[in-house]
């Protein structure tokens, strides 16, 4: 009982996914792929309600214990310290926003193919986590190096690799994470053309 006492759950959002997302993959693999193809997002009409769920829930949806465990231990490498650094409400939000975003992207452009799996969510935490030490009027140097190296190494695998990996999520989520990166911290990165004019 003392060492329940000590643990901290320090990351609600991000331990929160992870958890349901395990859950997620034991029931689908219990079901014999039922859940995935109930969560997974793939072009149908869009009068159909399903599709707008499922632009939600395709980043709780995994193919097997690899594909989970490859995503979730960048998400529980980085989400926290981001979490704690942007609170809980912001990350639920940028989670939420992302996930459509991709969802909405594979059902445009990619009609045959079903997407899952929270890859996008996981680039996008990078890209947000590389914003952590940005300081007053400066763009950190290795936002520059998280956001050449991963989404020119997505465009560069995505023209070349013939592979089940969609590295359009990737590069959707490293965007949304450098925009949100931005967004949070635009009153650091203001500040000195601020003094700079007064």
């Amino acid at each position: 009982m003392k060492f329940i006492k000590r643990i901290d759950f320090n990351s609600p959002v991000i331990l929160s996914l992870a958890a349901i997302s395990l859950v997620v993959l034991i029931i689908n693999s219990l079901t014999g792929g039922w859940l995935n193809n109930l969560f997974a997002v793939y072009y149908t009409s869009f009068l159909d309600p399903k599709l707008y769920m499922r632009l939600f829930t395709h980043c709780v949806t995994h193919q097997d214990m690899a594909h989970y465990t490859g995503n979730f231990l960048l998400i529980l490498a980085v989400g926290p310290m981001v979490e704690e650094k942007y609170g809980s409400r912001n990350i639920l939000i940028m989670i939420c926003i992302s996930s459509v975003l991709t969802g909405l992207i594979n059902v445009l452009f990619f009609s045959g193919t079903a997407l899952l799996g929270a890859s996008g969510i996981a680039f996008m935490l990078i890209l947000l986590a590389s914003f952590v030490n940005i300081r007053e009027g400066k763009i950190p140097m290795t936002v520059i190096l998280v956001a050449v190296l991963y989404i020119g190494n997505e465009i560069v695998s995505g023209l070349f690799s013939k592979d089940q990996i969609s590295h359009l999520s990737h590069i959707i989520g490293g965007l949304c994470g450098t925009l949100f990166g931005v967004i949070l911290n635009s009153k650091k990165l203001n500040r000195n053309n601020v003094k700079a004019g007064a």
